[in-house]
């Protein structure tokens, strides 16, 4: 699964808890990859043709259904969101929680406290059938194998985290948007930077343990910690034997992932238990390396330096179009201005309809993030495992296979959804991509 189960409060948080640089390795979506690099090498064009990512009949099967049936959620959720926003200013329930929370105490800050808990609450428990059907599947097909309690725990530990920090954030943007009127987009997007960066640097010392238990990898697979120290010392990354986790991830998934988090002094790689000991060792060194090139090739920082100049915009067009909103619509919904709570949900709205237009660019940028650490994370086993093209494409038919990608999704849905290029494009680019020959070097390494 892509990311810790969320409503569509925490949502709102999406441009600073999920950046493409800190994705898994393995995607519940996926799309093509970027163009592949000039120092690939081109299969004979008298060779017969081969899929490289292949399922057995009857997971195809699954794989295609399944498939299916998040794309569909996928697309589901993001506009009933839209719609429960509308809804909330539409019949005036958001002004009637903004009058109730005045009339409870005449503290400001306690007002909008209790106003966003409770917007929360109600936007949590829209989304939760949508997300619940979602469960069901995924359990139907064994990928989740967690049980409903569990499942339902998480879910109120996603919305205690989303009233605490969630509730905070907005707390502070509604502070701006009432303290400067006229340029409130401006100072949004100034406290936006510093928030990223914390919450980056925070989220796993004190969010990801929330929802999962963490022990050092080499407690449980010493053999593999010796591995992967060769990789690190193959690309120069600064990851240490105790910054390398292991995530109990089997109490939940059947799939396979790894992924990088943190910033500074909390960077770590983190392996599932279900991928350590699951698959060989070298496709673990492969996908150790993946997630090295994210940090070795700066994706993070890229990743925030993108979001800060996109956020700018995206603010900017949201302080004139809710405006608009407000002028024309303002009465009918009880927001006299953008101040006032009603009036901030007016903002979030709008903010949340630019951020599902803009989601394939989003999605682009992660693609070709991860793109480049399929390639970074190819040429870092080079000399270390015997044939790297083949461990390449043996891990990405391991993560297919978990978590039962369709080997041939929609060009749209690839287009609209995937964060990740599909598993077949990106075990086809690994099968043929091999710069070595005829005396070669690779892109970031030249030797």
């Amino acid at each position: 699964m892509k990311r810790a189960v969320c409503g569509l409060a925490l949502a709102f948080l999406a441009v600073i808890l999920a950046f493409p640089a800190a994705a898994p390795l393995a995607a519940q979506s996926s799309a093509p990859s970027a163009p592949a690099s000039p120092v690939a090498a081109s299969p004979s064009a008298n060779a017969p043709p081969q899929q490289a990512y292949t399922l057995p009949p009857d997971k195809l099967a699954k794989a295609i259904a399944v498939s299916r049936i998040r794309h569909t959620l996928d697309i589901v959720s993001s506009i009933w969101s839209l719609v429960v926003l509308w809804l909330l200013l539409a019949t005036r329930c958001s002004a009637a929680i903004e009058h109730w929370a005045q009339r409870v105490t005449q503290i400001r800050w306690i007002q909008g406290a209790i106003f966003f808990t409770a917007f929360f609450v109600i936007t949590e428990l829209a989304g939760l059938p949508l997300d619940a059907i979602g469960e069901h599947y995924e359990r139907a097909y064994a990928i989740s194998v967690q049980s409903w309690a569990g499942w339902l725990g998480d879910q109120a530990k996603a919305l205690g985290v989303t009233i605490v920090i969630g509730g905070l954030v907005l707390l502070l943007f509604n502070w701006i948007v009432r303290r400067w009127p006229r340029r409130y987009w401006l100072g949004v997007w100034v406290v936006s930077v510093p928030i990223i960066v914390v919450l980056i640097f925070l989220s796993p010392l004190v969010i990801d343990p929330i929802f999962n238990q963490f022990e050092p990898l080499s407690v449980h697979h010493a053999d593999l910690v010796g591995k992967l120290e060769q990789v690190v010392a193959r690309t120069g990354t600064n990851v240490p034997p105790d910054r390398m986790y292991l995530m109990f991830a089997s109490k939940k998934y059947n799939g396979l992932n790894a992924y990088v988090t943190g910033i500074g002094a909390t960077k770590r790689i983190v392996v599932w238990d279900t991928t350590a000991g699951r698959i060989p060792d070298d496709e673990v060194q492969f996908v150790f390396g993946h997630e090295s090139g994210h940090y070795v090739l700066k994706h993070i920082p890229k990743g925030i330096a993108i979001y800060t100049i996109a956020l700018f915009f995206i603010y900017w067009a949201c302080a004139s179009v809710a405006a608009g909103l407000v002028r024309r619509f303002g009465a009918r919904w009880g927001a006299p201005d953008l101040a006032s709570r009603t009036g901030f949900v007016v903002l979030l709205f709008t903010f949340f309809v630019f951020l599902f237009l803009l989601e394939p660019a989003d999605n682009t940028m992660s693609r070709y993030f991860e793109h480049q650490a399929d390639v970074y994370g190819q040429e870092a086993i080079h000399g270390i495992v015997p044939d790297p093209q083949k461990t390449a494409v043996a891990a990405f038919n391991a993560l297919g296979e978990a978590w039962l990608d369709d080997p041939n999704p929609s060009p749209f849905i690839e287009f609209w959804l995937y964060s990740h290029p599909s598993t077949e494009h990106r075990a086809e680019f690994a099968m043929h991509y091999d710069p070595w020959a005829n005396g070669g070097h690779g892109e970031f390494f030249k030797n």
